[in-house]
């Protein structure tokens, strides 16, 4: 559906400077999907976005929609914004003040070059505030509603116009954390009632996990990591990828040996002997980066069976509610395990730690791009 080709957004900063926001950007998003461009600030992700919206012109590339380019370096094709037929929804809900519920979602279709009657624009409205949940209140002035019913407006309005495509920036950023979790499902759950092609903008890792099906994490202008929400947290290819999504233990070793299976080595760690998984081929002596999420550590007080089982002494350890973090000192280094709260070692207790060789995983520590998941 939508064609990201070879993508370059460059511009000059305040000091003159060029900034390479978006450099050889590539992706496909099929129908009906949510994608999202994660990374921090900086990155290159709203510069991609906006240059999708036709609010950038890129120096070089190709945007393509249902095989027809809305932008095109080669043949010297850029297609308006207002062109585009694309929804958009901002950090900031640009709510009018003026204007009720109703006369919000109508006004893109009142001020646009197709012309519509007074019940068209009647239906239109209704059926989009009926998706958001806000029939109910389309007479109520839109400035005294909740943030969240004031976001859920600035997505009907981005829907009236029944886009080809809808690009969301960070627009939850604005809501408290309580509200911004239910607004994840709720804009999961219009998102896939309604089958709308999303390209979704964020930093948060949490967010775009929960949403996406698929996620692209950039990183200096560039896509390093392309895959679905589990392989990208699971498979990250890189230290940047595995640190930026979710919180991971990192490992410095040096293989011994591969082991039975293709993807499996025997390798020497900071704190001892594992067995890993690797999608990267090595040699006994190579150096290695080993990445352990805190939950894919299991604790317990007496040595389990099984492999990948280190013992450690608690160093301190913190109650979060609906789990504990475990600082586990091995020799001179320290390992995040995150458990229930049920299991209660208390601080200076001897503990173990078992690992799956599957949850072990190789990683580079480079910015090479892979499409996994």
């Amino acid at each position: 559906m939508l064609n990201v080709n070879a993508l370059y957004t460059e511009y000059p900063n305040e000091k003159g400077e060029i900034v390479k926001a978006a450099q050889n950007v590539t992706f496909e998003v099929p129908e009906g999907k949510l994608f999202t461009l994660l990374g921090p600030s900086g990155c290159g992700k709203t510069t991609t976005l906006r240059s999708i919206a036709g609010l950038e012109r890129p120096r070089a590339g190709e945007i393509t929609v249902d095989g027809v380019a809305v932008y095109s370096s080669s043949k010297g094709i850029f297609i308006a914004p207002n062109k585009r037929n694309f929804g958009m929804v901002f950090q900031s809900y640009a709510i009018w003040p003026h204007m009720n519920v109703f006369q919000n979602a109508a006004f893109p279709l009142e001020v646009g070059s197709r012309k519509f009657t007074k019940k068209e624009i009647e239906d239109k409205v209704m059926r989009v505030l009926t998706a958001v949940g806000l029939d109910h209140v389309a007479d109520r002035e839109a400035t005294k509603m909740s943030g969240g019913q004031q976001q859920r407006l600035a997505l009907a309005r981005a829907l009236v116009m029944e886009p080809k495509l809808l690009l969301l920036d960070e627009p939850l950023s604005n809501l408290d954390a309580k509200l911004r979790e239910r607004m994840r499902f709720e804009l999961k759950r219009m998102q896939r009632e309604l089958g709308l092609t999303t390209i979704y903008v964020t930093h948060d890792q949490s967010e775009a996990l929960a949403l996406s099906h698929e996620i692209a994490v950039m990183s200096a202008g560039q896509v390093v990591q392309i895959g679905s929400p589990r392989a990208i947290y699971e498979r990250p290819i890189n230290k940047f990828v595995a640190d930026f999504v979710g919180l991971t233990n990192f490992l410095d070793a040096t293989i011994i040996a591969p082991e039975d299976g293709e993807d499996r080595y025997r390798l020497n760690s900071t704190i001892g002997q594992l067995s890993v998984t690797s999608m990267d081929t090595f040699k006994a002596g190579d150096a290695a980066l080993v990445s352990v999420r805190p939950e894919d550590i299991e604790l317990y007080e007496k040595r389990p069976d099984g492999p990948n089982v280190i013992e450690g002494k608690v160093d301190f350890k913190v109650f979060l509610g609906e789990y504990m973090d475990y600082h586990i000192k091995v020799g001179e280094h320290q390992v995040l395990s995150r458990v229930h709260p049920s299991f209660m070692a208390p601080v200076g207790a001897t503990v173990y730690m078992r690992m799956n060789p599957e949850k072990c995983i190789t990683i580079q520590d480079n910015t090479q791009y892979r499409k996994v998941g």
